[in-house]
């Protein structure tokens, strides 16, 4: 019966990741089924750590933040818990062999939203790393399903994807980021006096992320391309719709993609996909 308990677990994870993000679900059910659940378990796993963090007011998330990095290890080395959204991530590590340093990068990061307000281009840079670029990277071993050797060749541009989402979050996110929890992720800025050439600056280096990105998912195996590439085209559609933005906008108002456009953006890329055209 252990694999009624693997489907509940796993379950859970897709729930977490439909009630979250609609965008990120809806790119999830265009990978090749193989591919879905292993997906839905990462998300699952770095949605509550991140909920830990940003949400749980009144609560010592540090301990929370600490319990659950223990019960993730725990689980990876027994290869079950009971908590099943950290069941079903021990099985797609395992299952794919991800590298544990990528976990580990990714709960420095979260530990650094527990203090820090203000970062550095060094903070600034490990930060987009273990908060997102290991991400991708995760899903990148899920996606090739063990073949090293593309890993490491497509390992940059995973890695470049993942820092162009959460450049784009940083952007989307400013209000609740800067307003409310009195963060700053973009170095030396303060956006009491954001200007269009501090905005313009940002947008230039989220774009080269784009473009490195855009050839990696070029490469990836039929199966993973048109999710990710429809994952990719909403962050763009977003981040376009940031750039037309002026720069006391973004600091009163959260930015969002109407769900007309993003069906427009899924059914040009289906087209696009049944022409051949990536």
């Amino acid at each position: 019966m252990m694999h009624l308990f693997h489907d509940v677990s796993q379950e859970c994870s897709r729930t977490t990741t439909e009630r979250y993000s609609t965008s990120f679900s809806s790119a999830i059910r265009l990978l090749h089924e193989d591919l879905r659940q292993p997906i839905y378990n990462i998300y699952g796993f770095v949605r509550f750590a991140d909920e830990i963090v940003d949400t749980f007011h009144g609560h010592n998330k540090e301990a929370l933040l600490q319990n659950f990095r223990k019960e993730t290890y725990g689980a990876i080395r027994d290869r079950i818990s009971l908590n099943p959204i950290l069941h079903s991530f021990q099985l797609t590590v395992n299952k794919y062999n991800i590298d544990l340093h990528l976990v580990d990068a990714f709960f420095r990061s979260m530990e650094m939203d527990l203090d820090r307000k203000v970062y550095n281009q060094a903070g600034y840079n490990e930060y987009i790393y273990g908060s997102a670029e290991v991400v991708g990277l995760m899903c990148l071993y899920v996606f090739l399903d063990g073949n090293q050797q593309e890993y490491e060749r497509l390992r940059p541009h995973a890695r470049s994807l993942g820092a162009a989402f959460q450049k784009v979050n940083f952007l989307r996110d400013v209000k609740a980021d800067y307003a409310q929890l009195d963060r700053t992720y973009f170095p030396g800025l303060d956006f009491a006096n954001f200007t269009d050439q501090q905005k313009q600056e940002i947008e230039a280096d989220i774009q080269r992320d784009f473009d490195h990105a855009y050839e990696g998912i070029l490469e990836l195996p039929n199966r993973a391309r048109f999710g990710v590439y429809v994952a990719f085209k909403y962050y763009l559609s977003l981040f376009r719709k940031i750039k037309r933005m002026q720069p006391a906008r973004i600091l009163n108002e959260r930015v969002r993609i109407p769900d007309y456009h993003k069906a427009m953006i899924l059914l040009r890329a289906g087209v696009r996909n049944q022409l051949n055209l990536f």
